[in-house]
């Protein structure tokens, strides 16, 4: 996800880095949804300008959108044409490039990484407490606690 110097008034851009054959993302990895396409009327794309970017959108409204298109392509205006015919007609065909490309992005996972399998995994867990010292709050008898003075040599 790359933001735009004037965010949140220009959409950012979202690009898959390795290769991912689906009907909405080009072959360069470049996602194709109305959410992120500039605000505004454009008659020749089809969409309605309240579903192009506006300033509200949330981070997480975005990821939601584009996690939906994933599950749920929009095959009526394919940025990966192959890829949505293959949808379509082919499913097997497409499942079996995806199957593919997951197997070979293994490969970028790093070493000793954990895969989250619950929700429990995704919770942060509490830092451990603190051990109370009673004596935090008075002085030590010191006539000079942390280093200086408690009065200044003007007020002698």
């Amino acid at each position: 996800m790359t933001f735009p110097e004037d965010y949140p008034f220009n959409p950012h851009t979202f690009r898959f880095n390795n290769e991912f054959y689906h009907p909405n993302v080009y072959p360069d990895g470049r996602l194709c949804i109305s959410i992120l396409h500039p605000a505004g009327n454009d008659p020749i794309s089809g969409e309605a300008p309240e579903e192009r970017w506006n300033p509200t959108q949330s981070v997480e409204s975005v990821l939601v959108s584009i996690i939906s298109l994933l599950a749920d392509p929009n095959c009526s205006s394919p940025a990966n044409v192959d890829a949505g015919v293959d949808y379509r007609k082919n499913r097997d065909v497409f499942e079996s490039i995806v199957k593919k490309q997951v197997e070979a992005s293994k490969s970028d996972i790093p070493k000793g990484f954990k895969m989250p399998e619950s929700e429990k995994d995704f919770m942060p867990t509490a830092p451990a407490e603190l051990e109370e010292d009673e004596n935090f709050w008075y002085e030590s008898g010191d006539d000079s606690d942390f280093g200086v003075d408690d009065f200044d040599e003007d007020d002698e």
